[in-house]
């Protein structure tokens, strides 16, 4: 699979309080959204996101047999979440053969302004708890988005020591916008919080994240598909931190 060839991408992104699913067809270097779907309700993923693929696909006219790959955001973001798109993507992998992208939330959100007119930095934030983010930062040149730093979880207070004297437009982005804005924007003034259209992961961007990766080694099988959390989850941190003095 190349991208001279038509590739036609079903990713998920399930890794935050909104789900959502895309149909994402490319073709000659042209981008086609097929179909997209997305909910932000109180139910949770395990409920709405299957129903919502098959709706999305029904409605669309679309079935398994018309998609090439799959992708899905492996994370960071939150644990059950992650675990819920993933296991999804698993099965749907399974049944039909396809191959899967894992992709990084926080680049499938950064990916949204690929094609977009703006010119500055993107720092993307999702909220990790405990006055701390998953973050990582991109650049973006009239539309082409380009990764700067890797995917980590730092305290707010790093991530705005890192931001210091920077001079360039910055957009934040991700659920943990509101928490870190703030901080951000005692450091570096021109920060602003993204559109609430732009500010949420969305499964059109792990698409487009997707298509990068191609003509690369990135993609895998369902069987080897994984999450990718950064850090423990907090039930498994305080366990062994229990064990850890137990053992002293």
């Amino acid at each position: 699979m190349t991208v001279e060839q038509p590739v036609t991408i079903l990713a998920v992104e399930s890794s935050a309080g909104p789900a959502s699913c895309a149909v994402v067809r490319y073709e000659n270097g042209k981008e086609t959204v097929l179909c997209s779907a997305c909910v932000n309700n109180r139910l949770t993923h395990s409920q709405t996101l299957m129903p919502m693929i098959q709706d999305m696909l029904k409605n669309a006219a679309l079935t398994l047999s018309d998609i090439s790959a799959l992708a899905v955001a492996v994370g960071p973001g939150s644990f059950t979440g992650v675990r819920i798109g993933v296991a999804a993507v698993k099965g749907l992998a399974f049944a039909n053969n396809l191959p899967c992208a894992p992709i990084s939330t926080l680049a499938g959100m950064a990916s949204r302004f690929a094609g977009i007119p703006y010119t500055g930095l993107i720092l993307t934030a999702m909220d990790a708890r405990c006055q701390q983010i998953y973050t990582a930062l991109f650049s973006c040149e009239n539309g082409v988005v380009t990764r700067i730093t890797p995917d980590e979880a730092l305290p707010i207070a790093e991530v705005a020591a890192r931001l210091q004297g920077e001079t360039r437009p910055l957009m934040i982005v991700g659920d943990g916008t509101e928490v870190c804005l703030d901080a951000v924007r005692a450091v570096v003034p021109t920060a602003v919080a993204a559109p609430t259209g732009l500010r949420y992961p969305h499964a059109i961007g792990v698409a487009r994240e997707a298509v990068v990766t191609v003509d690369s080694d990135a993609w895998v099988s369902g069987e080897e598909l994984l999450p990718s959390y950064l850090r423990l989850p907090q039930a498994e941190r305080e366990l062994r931190a229990k064990q850890e003095q137990t053992s002293k």
